[in-house]
């Protein structure tokens, strides 16, 4: 019988994996868990999957202008600078079937919708925002890279 190998995450204090601060990794057989992440970055890895649908320009955006509350679909639109409405669409549908947002008919005239980050989405913000201060912190040094490697390319 052969097992599959797959890495689980364990949250610890303190702890990072390859710097992505993600937890201690263990090891598991497949057979005897459902919660999984797989050992490389496979085409049919479950979180493969998962990273590119949440790690993608628009859902982190979409993630962060939804953390100041529930938003309608032209206010989310509003915010996101460039932004086509069938993107928006898209990455709505992806991150409510993800579990990250919730979409929630208003009973008006006419019918509105409006979109509400859930608690599992707000798990995600804390990697967000450290994201964005080290982009932030680290533009200066990308910007003398990104220089000197298009006068190298001239």
């Amino acid at each position: 019988m052969e097992l599959s190998k797959y890495i689980v995450y364990t949250k610890v204090q303190g702890s990072t994996l390859n710097g992505l601060g993600m937890g201690e990794e263990t090891t598991m057989d497949t057979k005897t868990s459902d919660t999984r992440t797989c050992e490389s970055f496979s085409a049919s890895c479950p979180s493969r999957v998962l990273f590119d649908q949440i790690a993608d320009k628009w859902s982190m955006m979409v993630l962060t202008v939804l953390d100041a509350g529930p938003m309608r679909f032209n206010a989310i639109k509003r915010h996101l600078e460039g932004i086509t409405q069938k993107a928006l669409t898209e990455c709505l549908r992806r991150l409510e079937r993800n579990g990250l947002v919730e979409r929630r008919v208003l009973p008006t005239s006419p019918v509105g919708v409006e979109y509400e980050i859930t608690p599992l989405g707000r798990t995600l913000q804390p990697p967000f925002k450290a994201l964005y201060a080290w982009t932030m912190e680290q533009m200066p040094e990308v910007e003398a890279a990104r220089r000197a490697f298009d006068a190298r390319a001239r």
